[in-house]
């Protein structure tokens, strides 16, 4: 891959996504790399980021493995897929700001400045939806993501997407992000993806000369709807495993929140004592408000 000025951003925009911090982080990645492996991969932003001879990508979260799937699946066409995902913007009369400004959007804009696209979207967005709920198509999906809340992926306990509408929609930084995923995948070509906990994945990879391991998983001290499934059982799990694989002389990084919010992850911070701890500016931003927290302190241990 040629090196590029500004990171990729994945197409899923998905929470927690590390591509503001790409500059950072592959300064600190190991230059050669045989395999990479995206443990708690997201959106997939640090993969497109990263060189490397092949990749693994792999989420618990198997909704978002089947939209990387139907992503790279499209990558061969992918200027094909972005005319059909606007004619469904069509079909659901949805906003669309990369091709229009609807006048009705520039009055709503004045009335309602933080939420103007909800306004405009949250009928057909509702429409959209249910549609999805009954039809589970994979482009649907997709674009529940782009004018979905934060551009979350949730569902309830019947396995029905209930996340309401964001004040987002299509814009040309997600037909971009699109088309430099699309390039990203046909120059690599050798992308494996899995839907398996981490220390599956892991127990279960026989590793080579030069692999490396990326891990970015939920942080225990924050709020975010993606860190519920996430345990203090779970944390030490990893510590243990990263130990292990640290004795095999295998070559690992993890991403992870030391504080936040006057909190402090106590198991984080002795753990990591005895590596290499290198601290991020963090880009942690709040749902609630989209102010970037100064109090947050984000580390990298290698």
């Amino acid at each position: 891959m040629e090196k590029k000025s500004a990171p990729y951003r994945s197409p899923l925009f998905y929470v927690g996504d590390k591509y503001k911090l790409m500059t950072q982080l592959k300064n600190v990645f190991p230059t050669e790399i045989e395999t990479f492996f995206d443990v708690f991969t997201g959106g997939g932003s640090v993969s497109l980021n990263t060189v490397a001879k092949r990749y693994v990508m792999n989420d618990i979260n198997s909704n978002v493995i089947k939209l990387h799937r139907m992503l790279q699946k499209n990558s061969h066409d992918i200027h094909r897929f972005i005319i059909k995902m606007h004619n469904l913007i069509k079909k659901y009369n949805l906003s669309h700001s990369e091709k229009l400004i609807n006048p009705e959007i520039i009055k709503l804009k004045k009335e309602y400045p933080k939420t103007y696209f909800a306004k405009y979207n949250k009928t057909s967005y509702t429409q959209l939806r249910e549609d999805f709920n009954q039809f589970r198509s994979d482009e649907l999906l997709y674009l529940l993501v782009v004018y979905g809340f934060n551009h979350m992926i949730r569902f309830n306990k019947n396995n029905e997407f209930n996340l309401p509408v964001g004040n987002v929609d299509w814009n040309k930084n997600v037909t971009t992000s699109l088309t430099n995923y699309s390039k990203w995948f046909l120059n690599s070509k050798k992308v494996k993806l899995y839907s398996l906990d981490f220390e599956n994945l892991i127990k279960n990879t026989n590793f080579q000369h030069n692999d490396f391991l990326y891990l970015d998983p939920p942080y225990l001290i924050t709020n975010s709807e993606y860190n519920k499934i996430w345990t203090t059982t779970d944390e030490k799990r990893m510590y243990d495993l990263l130990d292990t694989l640290n004795d095999m002389n295998i070559r690992w990084g993890l991403s992870n929140m030391l504080s936040h919010k006057n909190k402090k992850n106590e198991l984080l911070y002795r753990w990591s004592s005895k590596y290499r701890v290198i601290d991020i500016k963090s880009n942690y931003i709040s749902r609630f408000d989209n102010s970037l927290k100064k109090d947050s302190e984000e580390i990298y241990i290698t």
